[in-house]
């Protein structure tokens, strides 16, 4: 099977601060992978690695056979738009367009970027916000204009960071439609901490704590989850309409229902 990210024995380390460790990992073409872990494990380390924005310590990164710096024109990335200043005056066609944006081209759009933004516009069903204020959508439009961003290069391989943060539910299960489709043709690598993405779409998940392991969503369970998080956690239902009397406890992780983890309070 042909592979899509390859690290090999893998470290990394601000000054003396070790991020990642000895990592061994392969995704292969056509996954759907979901990277989670605690905050400061290295889950941001490990796409800026694959992404080349960061040289790993010791050992190599491979992004179909390529080092980073020469596969970037197959790789799309789709940041969180909370990280996107809402107060710069762009369009919904000019952040689309930047993702055409390429090194050693001078800043002038062709009639073949154009039409390629368009096509990923229609592709996430937003054709008819073109010329309307990237900052007038909401939050669910916001990501998919960014995935529009991402696609407008063609890519085989697309990387996204948090694309369930701030969408209400309506939006993520039509971000999970989606993201199904694109991965009929691409390979999908995904950083969240909504465990109910797993129950979704997700083929395998990619625990990030320092080290790497890699495990098929059937084996997600409360256990695996106590180990990625570090602590004991409860699961919280997130699939119905909550009663007055609250949200519906539930300690143990049932798939498919989309769940988020929350800890348990001392």
């Amino acid at each position: 099977m042909e592979t899509a990210i390859a690290l090999e024995n893998v470290s990394f380390s601000y000054t003396r601060h070790s991020i990642l460790d000895g990592v061994t990992l392969t995704v292969p073409k056509g996954d759907f992978a979901m990277v989670v872990g605690p905050n400061g494990g290295g889950k941001t380390t490990l796409i800026k690695l694959i992404l080349g924005l960061l040289t790993p310590t010791t050992g190599q990164v491979r992004i179909f056979g390529k080092k980073p710096n020469a596969a970037w024109n197959q790789v799309g990335y789709m940041p969180q738009y909370t990280h996107v200043d809402m107060a710069f005056p762009v369009s919904v066609m000019d952040v689309v367009l930047m993702g055409r944006l390429q090194n050693g081209r001078r800043w002038r759009y062709t009639k073949n970027d154009r039409e390629a933004a368009s096509q990923a516009l229609s592709e996430v069903a937003l054709i008819e916000k073109a010329k309307i204020p990237f900052s007038n959508l909401s939050g669910g439009q916001r990501q998919r204009v960014l995935i529009a961003r991402a696609l407008c290069g063609n890519p085989s391989l697309l990387l996204m960071d948090e694309p369930t943060a701030n969408v209400d539910p309506a939006a993520e299960a039509s971000l999970f439609e989606l993201l199904s489709k694109l991965n009929n043709r691409m390979t999908i690598l995904v950083v969240s901490h909504d465990l109910g993405f797993v129950s979704k779409v997700v083929k395998s998940v990619i625990c990030v704590n320092k080290k790497v392991q890699v495990h098929p969503t059937s084996n997600l369970d409360g256990t695996l989850i106590n180990q990625i998080y570090g602590g004991d956690l409860r699961m919280v239902r997130h699939d119905h309409r909550c009663s007055h009397e609250g949200h519906c406890i539930n300690d143990t992780l049932k798939f498919p229902t989309p769940f988020l983890p929350h800890r348990k309070e001392p």
